[in-house]
């Protein structure tokens, strides 16, 4: 990939002040940035979490559900360095605005066509369910690396961590009320008002970020080759803190998917397995800005929250497969939760750190492409060794598989600078 130098800083948008340099630590600025991690969060699991329950009876075939289901995750895992690319070229701020008004005209699209009746048959809903959702992911890859690099360029890096920690919680809460506020608007609305209601986040948070949001200049950049590229993606500054990421994020894909499962084949309830997924959102949610504010002040070194994160992460997963009913399960989800939320703000104020400030969005949209692998590698990995043996087992065998990335991860010294 050929890289030119950028040609020039962008023309501010009216009342709006260009940053040039990490500067800001206002939450009026930083607050549309969370948000739009939340809506990316909150637009992914709403919509998976629902679809089961629409086509489920419906003459639909598990292969089209898949697909409806994974072309968000694909669109995201092509097209995030890619977009990652172009917020260093053009600047974060257009890409993140661009990126939501996309996503809110797509998810408007799919109203449109159902208000048309062009989605009254179920092959009829599944295809314009792939469409959109299709241009919801490619969306969402532009907003989602866009809103990090600018957290990374705004912000100094005394506060970074605790920053990159809010934003995850921002992201967590979009993940824990995506499926519960999903099913509520399906239940009353439908698809189509789901659809109308992340449109609707969408653009409010796209005309909040207009507002408050400055003009972060593109810097200037030498020519990259692919050969570049690939050097710094393979270097430890990066692979460390985005195999870490990948676990972790595989970590909270497999613990809000099999929990549920133990809970179910020990006798529990719906409402008491619906509470440990709750659970270890809300542990992931609560400790990722204080584990972020402890890296800031230098309590919490980068190497010390991977070996506290896996090592809580791991043991989260050997209570599981081991003690069976509410009393394993709830305290292996907040073990869990308190692991990921450990790693993630760290990993992600590393990566930053790393990276030199005008390859920023490149570097977030490649890690947040290592997320996407964990989000959908973690489940079919537990799920393969559950078909062999049992979930406990398959459980069992991914605690150990994630200890193993947990030693990778922390190696050998400190933060390093990623190359350009």
């Amino acid at each position: 990939m050929n890289d030119v130098p950028a040609s020039g800083p962008q023309r501010p948008s009216p009342g709006v002040a260009p940053v040039a340099t990490a500067e800001v630590t206002s939450f009026r600025v930083l607050a549309p940035l969370y948000s739009a991690g939340f809506v990316t969060a909150f637009g992914a699991h709403a919509v998976a979490a629902s679809l089961g329950t629409q086509f489920g009876s419906a003459k639909v075939s598990f292969f089209a559900l898949g697909v409806a289901l994974a072309v968000y995750d694909i669109a995201e895992v092509v097209l995030k360095p890619v977009f990652g690319s172009l917020a260093d070229r053009w600047g974060p701020r257009p890409v993140l605005l661009g990126g939501l008004a996309v996503f809110a005209l797509v998810s408007g699209a799919f109203v449109v066509v159902d208000l048309l009746g062009l989605v009254s048959s179920a092959s009829g809903s599944i295809v314009a369910l792939v469409v959109v959702r299709l241009g919801q992911g490619a969306a969402a890859s532009a907003f989602s690396p866009a809103a990090g690099a600018m957290v990374g360029r705004l912000v100094g890096p005394t506060r970074r961590g605790r920053v990159f920690g809010s934003y995850g919680a921002w992201k967590g809460i979009g993940y824990t009320a995506g499926p519960l506020l999903g099913g509520v608007i399906i239940t009353f609305g439908g698809l189509a008002a789901l659809f109308a209601t992340l449109g609707a986040v969408a653009v409010a948070v796209a005309i909040w970020a207009a507002v408050a949001v400055p003009v972060v200049d593109p810097l200037p950049r030498r020519r990259q080759t692919l050969a570049d590229l690939g050097r710094r993606l393979l270097e430890p500054g990066f692979l460390r803190p985005t195999s870490a990421l990948a676990a972790t994020t595989a970590a909270l894909s497999v613990g809000v998917g099999f929990f549920p499962v133990l809970g179910v084949s020990s006798g529990l309830s719906p409402v008491a397995t619906g509470a440990v997924v709750a659970c270890l959102a809300l542990a992931s949610t609560l400790v990722q800005p204080r584990a972020g504010r402890a890296h800031d002040r230098g309590r919490l070194s980068s190497r010390q929250a991977m070996a506290a994160g896996f090592a809580l992460t791991v043991a989260g997963f050997v209570i599981a497969a081991t003690v069976p009913g509410l009393g394993g399960l709830i305290p292996a989800a907040v073990a869990v939760g308190l692991g990921v939320g450990t790693i993630t703000p760290v990993a992600f104020a590393d990566l930053a750190a790393g990276s030199r400030p005008e390859r920023l969005g490149q570097t977030m949209g490649s890690a947040e492409v290592g997320r996407e692998l964990g989000d959908g590698g973690g489940p079919l990995l537990v799920g393969a060794l559950a078909s062999a043996a049992t979930v406990a087992g398959g459980l069992g065998g991914f605690a150990v598989v994630l200890a193993a990335i947990g030693v990778a991860a922390i190696g050998r010294g400190g933060r390093q600078r990623i190359r350009s």
